[in-house]
């Protein structure tokens, strides 16, 4: 799959003439049309609903274009919670899937109507602790444990990971809400990050299901929805095919019509929580070259850092990376791609073969509308960057300003540092 970027270097020399690099840039375009995708492969289900995983990019001018386009918020704390209030979300258009999970987290939940997904039987007691309402539908997230292997091939491993309960423990939360006058229960899981698998879901799905016809018969409880949660991924490199949502969604439907519909209980929705699928390919982080370096290997270093993006540094993940103006010229050269934070590990590509760089060339490092600016942080006292909306029509609209000093020393109470622009 070829890689191009959806700005073009005239676009992005007007941009910096407004908004100094580096920035985030969103295409609006692409993310109506990538919601009207997902929402058509599950078309089947007829109360199918997305809830878009806040912590992915958490921009209420994001959320707002989503939420025009019928999708809803997944959110994972209070400030998550009170973005998605900010913006007209409420009731059953938020699910709250958290753990370790604070009092005031909760209580917040529950007065917004937000369904709430339990991720320990714990939780279930701590929530009757602190006052909060049991409300008429409720969640609980489900971990089986193991491996998850799919075609024999190990995809993730629950049995490592912190989240969700047993199957006994399920049963046993169950009772627990039962108890409490929960009338509609959902189901929740998470087995697999960022999968280009076109089986994950559907084996996911069966899954689900399955456990679905068994607590409803065992516990008699209601099923109003089982949350496939995240997962589905996007190919990162021009080498791997992205995920066909078609034909996931149609496999899906398929494991449905095997396991939930034989059992009567054809009325189940079915959710997701995508951010990665939903918004990553429609953002780039837009950076100017500054410097060139040339000891045992060659270097380019960038306006850009890894508190800028840093899933390369901390995962190692592969970010393509386009040099505009010179998208046509061979890539005859190679070059670690650098940030100017002090660590050696603040690098957006090693050995990267690309065309001849020059100062001055502005670069787009593909695939940063999830997980990008989210996962920011000020280490070296570097600021936090803009995000821009490329709008439908073409223009650009200014969605979150750079910081500034004033914005880094602001919970500080040192006086010669107030005023510090």
């Amino acid at each position: 799959m070829e890689k191009k970027p959806f700005i073009t270097l005239e676009q992005v020399k007007e941009m910096a003439a407004s908004y100094p690099t580096p920035f985030h840039l969103y295409d609006e375009k692409g993310i109506r049309e990538n919601a009207r995708k997902l929402k058509a492969a599950f078309a089947w289900n007829p109360n199918f609903h997305e809830y878009f995983a806040v912590k992915a990019t958490p921009n209420p001018y994001i959320m707002d274009i989503l939420k025009s386009e019928g999708i809803g918020a997944d959110c994972s704390s209070y400030t998550e919670l009170l973005m998605s209030d900010a913006v007209g979300l409420k009731g059953h258009d938020i699910m709250f899937s958290s753990n370790v999970t604070p009092a005031e987290d909760f209580k917040k939940a529950a007065e917004l109507g937000a369904i709430i997904n339990f991720d320990d039987v714990s939780l279930i007691d701590f929530y009757e602790e602190i006052g909060a309402p049991f409300l008429e539908t409720m969640c609980c997230r489900y971990n089986p444990g193991g491996n998850f292997t799919l075609h024999n091939e190990i995809m993730d491993t629950p049995k490592d990971a912190k989240y969700g309960m047993t199957k006994e423990q399920m049963k046993e939360a169950f009772t627990k809400l039962k108890a409490h006058g929960v009338k509609h229960f959902g189901i929740h899981a998470f087995l697999a990050s960022n999968t280009v698998a076109l089986g994950y879901y559907p084996k996911l799905a069966r899954i689900l299901f399955e456990l679905a016809v068994e607590l409803s018969k065992e516990v008699g409880v209601h099923i109003a929805f089982v949350n496939l949660s995240g997962g589905v991924g996007i190919a990162y490199r021009p080498d791997q095919e992205p995920n066909d949502i078609m034909a996931i969604g149609a496999a899906v439907k398929e494991a449905y019509d095997d396991v939930l519909v034989p059992a009567g209980m054809d009325d189940v929705a079915i959710f997701t929580e995508l951010g990665r699928f939903m918004l990553a390919p429609y953002g780039c982080l837009v950076a100017k070259v500054l410097h060139e370096k040339h000891i045992w290997k060659d270097y380019v270093g960038l306006d850009a850092c890894a508190a800028n993006l840093m899933r390369p540094a901390m995962y190692g993940a592969y970010h393509h990376i386009t040099v505009l103006g010179k998208e046509n010229e061979p890539c005859d050269h190679m070059y670690d791609v650098t940030g100017g934070l002090c660590e050696n590990n603040d690098k957006f590509a090693i050995d990267r073969m690309l065309p001849k760089i020059d100062i001055g060339d502005y670069v787009v490092i593909h695939d940063t509308g999830a997980h990008g600016f989210s996962m920011g942080y000020n280490y070296n006292g570097k600021l936090r960057s803009a995000e821009l909306l490329l709008k439908e029509d073409g223009t650009v609209k200014q969605i979150r300003r750079a910081e500034t000093p004033q914005d880094y020393f602001a919970t500080l109470d040192y006086p010669g540092l107030k005023d510090e622009k």
